[in-house]
Parts: structure tokens; sequence; C-alpha cells
């Protein structure tokens, strides 16, 4: 079981770290790479998220045709070739061409990954698993933005940043081909036709939970991207303290993984709707709170700290119990689901965090008007999911 989550999260790792290594490198980049506006250095990490959100309609379909391995395998080997192009970029656009890819390719870790844990656990138990493998991912958010600071302000090169993703991918490629069973039964495996494609994503669309909770993870997505896309900008130009991005990163990091660790200790008490409502109520407010803290001018780098960290804590403990709410139905076509969630949660939370990110001013104010708007929604979205019967112990 160990080994098991631990794989598991260093799969699911290799977003984050293809994500979040970027943060400290983003002006660097676009200073090297002649990039004129601020706001569009977010296109490095936006490019990236859109490559993810497309290929997951493919990688779904083809794991439940060839089985969850060799889809993962080949996604890997792809992931790494990728980031080795993405270190010799000499423009942005070929950089932008290579991140959307390198995207692309490891989307196939997000979508298979949750298939195969699904192969393996159901409900509560499922919640719990993915709890603790995100947990265990949690670290790589935590000492990735501080990677790629160690790479830009020591080595000078944020092109090494490629070589490190390239380098660990590699490591995870081997444990995971050599640890890792096929989970999948070879006796469900479904042919890759279009029509059973659109078959499988019938079961999800016909599924109230699986679409209800799937927009619900969209919106909370959302949030987290638009954090992503703007908390070096939020560092450097509303606190002017870039020394302190990995700082402020690795301590709002380990409050989103310690609100892991409570959910995968409380899911199997509670249940998942009790928890996630509880929590999505909890970072509303806290969003709310914050904005009024910005807007009454009491703002500081403390106070941003101690407001964040634990709202992102509450959304992370959320977002878990939503996705394997949305999949608890989905047995038989787990792989075309995931696939199919995974497309509208990353595609819809990718704009919804571009919007927010592209609306940065100089100050926090975007940022938590996106947090509360989103975080209504996801309410709004819920309550109608569940015929207005929310915190139920289910």
């Amino acid at each position: 079981m160990a080994e098991f989550v631990a794989l598991i999260a260093s799969i699911m790792a290799m977003t984050a770290l293809g994500i979040d290594s970027m943060l400290p490198a983003l002006p660097a980049i676009s200073d090297e790479l002649g990039v004129a506006h601020p706001n569009h250095r977010q296109y490095v990490i936006t490019a990236f998220m859109l490559g993810f959100a497309v290929a997951q309609l493919f990688h779904g379909p083809l794991a439940d045709r060839f089985g969850r391995k060799p889809v993962i395998v080949g996604s890997l080997a792809l992931y790494v070739a990728l980031n080795v192009l993405a270190a010799f970029s000499r423009s942005f656009e070929l950089l932008l061409i290579a991140r959307a890819a390198s995207g692309a390719a490891v989307a196939g870790g997000r979508v298979v990954t949750i298939a195969l844990v699904r192969d393996c656990f159901a409900g509560r138990a499922m919640a719990q698993v993915m709890s603790l493998a995100f947990m265990v991912f949690m670290v790589v958010p935590v000492v990735a933005p501080a990677f790629g600071q160690l790479m830009v302000m020591i080595f000078g090169d944020w092109r090494l940043i490629f070589g490190g993703i390239a380098f660990v991918a590699a490591l995870v490629l081997i444990w995971f081909a050599i640890r890792m069973p096929e989970t999948m039964d070879r006796a469900t495996a479904a042919q890759f036709r279009v029509g059973d494609v659109l078959a499988g994503y019938r079961v999800m669309l016909r599924d109230r939970w699986a679409v209800g909770y799937t927009l619900a993870a969209t919106a909370v997505a959302g949030g987290f991207f638009s954090f992503i896309g703007s908390i070096q900008q939020i560092v450097y130009d509303v606190f002017k303290r870039p020394e302190l991005l990995t700082v402020v990163f690795m301590a709002i990091a380990g409050c989103m993984a310690a609100g892991s660790f409570l959910n995968s200790r409380l899911v199997m008490r509670f249940g998942m709707r009790l928890l996630s409502h509880v929590a999505l109520v909890a970072a509303t407010v806290m969003a709310f709170v914050h904005l009024g803290v910005i807007l009454a001018g009491w703002e500081s780098l403390p106070v941003f700290i101690l407001l964040q960290a634990p709202m992102m804590a509450a959304l992370g403990l959320a977002n878990s119990n939503f996705s394997a709410m949305a999949m608890e139905n989905m047995g038989e076509v787990a792989g075309t689901a995931s696939s199919l969630q995974g497309f509208v949660t990353t595609m819809g939370a990718a704009v919804l965090g571009a919007v927010v990110g592209q609306a940065f001013d100089g100050t926090a104010v975007p940022l938590y008007l996106g947090f509360a708007g989103l975080g209504l929604t996801a309410l709004a979205i819920i309550f109608v999911t569940e015929k207005g019967r929310l915190f139920r112990r289910s």
C-alpha cells in the first residue's frame, strides 16, 4: 500500500513539477526570450495546462483499450523527451509549443493514475487513497519553486530546470515500469472505436454526481490555477519581496498537504460529502474575509500567508473528495470517464485561471474576487447536484 501510494503520487507530481518549478524562472525566461508584457509570462503555465487538458480526451480511451501501464510508460517517456526540447528552445514561441506538448504527454499520468486507483479501490477507500497520494504529491509544490530558484539564482540558467524535470521523470518511469503491474482486467478491455468512446462519455454525462462534482472541481481548480498564475507577480510586485517567493509557496503548499492528510484520516468516519461541503464553505468565507482585508488596507505579506494557506488547504481537501465522488459510479468506463472529467476540469480551470491571472493590476484584488466568485459557483453547482441536501455524512 505504501509503495502504491508513493508511486501514484510521484506520477501525479510530474504535473506539479512541470508547473511550480517554473514560477521563480518566469522573469528570467521573459528577459532572455524577449517577452514584452509582464502578464504574458503566465503563458508558460497556461500553454502547459491547455495541452494537458486536451490530451486527456485521448489518454483515457487508450488506457481502457491497451491497459494502464503501457499508456503511463509511453506518456512519461514522451515527457522526458519534450522537456529536453524545452531546455534547448531559442524562442518564446518554440518554448510554448514544447510546453503545450509536454503538458499533453504528462496528462496520461493524471488520467490513468485515477483510473488505476479506481481499478483497486472505490468509494471512501478511493477518497482515502487519493488524499494520501495528494499529501505525498504536495511535497513537490513545496520543493519545486526552490529547485527553480536554485537554478536561476545560483547557476543563472533557467534551462537547467527542464533538464532536471527530464531526469526526475526518467527515474519515475523506470520505477513504474519495474514495480507496477497492470491493474485493468484484460477481459474488460474496450475496442478503441469512436462509438465506444462516445458511449463511455454518455455514461458519465448521464450521471448527476459525475457531472456535478466534475463542474464543482473545475471551479475549485480554477482557484488553484488563478493562484499559480498570479503568485509570482503578487510576491514580486505587490509585496516587493522576490527573494521570499519560495518561502511563501512552501508555507502554503505545506498547509495544503496537511489538509490532505487530515482528509485521509477523517473521510472514512465522516464521509466525502460532509467534509468537502464544509471545506468549500470555509474556503469561500475565507476568500471574502481576505478580500475585505485587502480593501481595508490591512494587507501585508505575513497576513497574506496566514489567510491564504488555510484557504488553499480547505480547497485541496474539498477537491480530493470531489474527484472521488465524480468517479464513484464510473467503474466500467473508468479510463474514459477520467479522461473526460480531466479535460473538462483542466480546460475550464486553465481558462478561468488565465482570466483571473491576466486581470492582475498590481494588487491582489482580482485574485480574491476570483476565489470568492469561484467558491460561490462551486457551492451553487453542488446545491443543484445534491438537490439542496448538503452536508450529508455519505
